[in-house]
């Protein structure tokens, strides 16, 4: 499906396309997919999986903050141009297919997560941070941070000016989310 994702849109893809490129029998197919969504949204927790793997630098690192923030979304930059066929599908496809609008909002709802975990520790830990953030919402800010290195991400993914350019891309965002949280 990622070849096939490359060249169309994952609304104009077929059942059949599927099976034919994937080299299975229809019956093999049904058998594990309910249909093209069950594909999609199996790779896209796959992709997410790897996510929460480089998301991992920043939320569990004892290192500095800025260092490992940025290590986190040049790694999120590196997944993203990597399953750039299936993220940008589901980006695309979320709005209007309730199952994937589920799962697609599911899966950022746990980048959220993540992220004012390690928000809150830093307001707990760190005084500066505290004060910074104080009289916020975190949980809104992790989301607004996340939804914008979704949109960001998805544009790179895309090949659109200047985010295609991985180290704009990996500056632009860390310098969003350190001057949201620590500067």
């Amino acid at each position: 499906m990622h070849g096939l994702l490359r060249e169309r849109t994952f609304d104009t893809l077929s059942v059949a396309e599927i099976i034919t490129a994937a080299g299975v029998s229809r019956a093999s197919f049904y058998f594990y997919f309910a249909g093209k969504q069950a594909v999609l949204a199996e790779l896209v927790r796959r992709a997410v999986g790897a996510g929460h793997e480089a998301a991992r630098r920043w939320s569990e690192a004892a290192a500095g903050p800025r260092e490992t923030l940025r290590a986190g979304v040049d790694a999120g930059a590196g997944l993203w141009f990597a399953n750039a066929a299936v993220l940008r599908a589901i980006v695309e496809s979320w709005a209007s297919d309730p199952q994937l609008r589920e799962l697609w909002l599911e899966q950022m709802a746990s980048y959220t997560d993540v992220a004012a975990t390690r928000i809150e520790a830093d307001v707990r830990s760190d005084p500066a941070v505290a004060a910074r953030l104080e009289g916020i919402d975190v949980r809104a800010l992790a989301a607004s941070l996340t939804w914008t290195g979704e949109r960001l991400y998805y544009l790179a993914a895309c090949g659109v000016p200047p985010f295609d350019d991985r180290t704009v891309l990996v500056d632009t965002l860390t310098h969003l989310w350190v001057s949201a949280l620590y500067e």
